[in-house]
């Protein structure tokens, strides 16, 4: 077993399969030692979980796990072009977009999800730099999108 694998195994996490993309884009592409991956959504099981406005329709609470589910969701596609997780040698940074209502200000704590669980999983090479976008809608009327930047050997 990995190290990653037997981390996510510690902590009760799966990568999930790699969700297939829902228009004219690749889920991951690497660039010298940098994987960039698309902006991932919430899926599970092919399905957003809720759809919707923070701040409205969706919790802070709850978006802060969809926010989770978006960097699991990245990290399959940045292993569909890697190989291992284990190859990751830095976390550099995230990039969250958090569809908000009008008068909705919270993105930094939604993006928490997304920041906690790559701490979770990579320790120390899981801190990385960030940024928590808010926007009017998301593809599908998803309440929050997730992409990495990743460093790998």
């Amino acid at each position: 077993m990995s190290r990653i694998d037997a981390r996510l195994a510690e902590l009760g996490i799966s990568i999930p399969q790699l969700a297939k993309p829902v228009a004219a884009y690749v889920p991951a592409t690497t660039s010298g030692n940098l994987v960039f991956t698309a902006g991932q959504l919430p899926f599970v099981d092919g399905a957003l979980p809720a759809t919707g406005k923070v701040g409205a329709e969706v919790s802070a609470d709850d978006a802060a796990g969809y926010a989770r589910i978006c960097v699991l969701n990245a990290l399959a596609a940045a292993e569909s072009v890697i190989g291992s997780l284990d190859r990751v040698t830095r976390v550099v940074k995230v990039t969250g977009f958090v569809a908000s209502a009008p008068d909705f200000s919270g993105q930094p704590a939604v993006l928490n999800g997304a920041s906690t669980v790559l701490g979770e999983i990579f320790g120390d090479i899981g801190q990385h730099a960030r940024s928590a976008v808010g926007v009017a809608v998301l593809p599908l009327d998803a309440p929050v999108e997730v992409e990495l930047v990743l460093e790998f050997a």
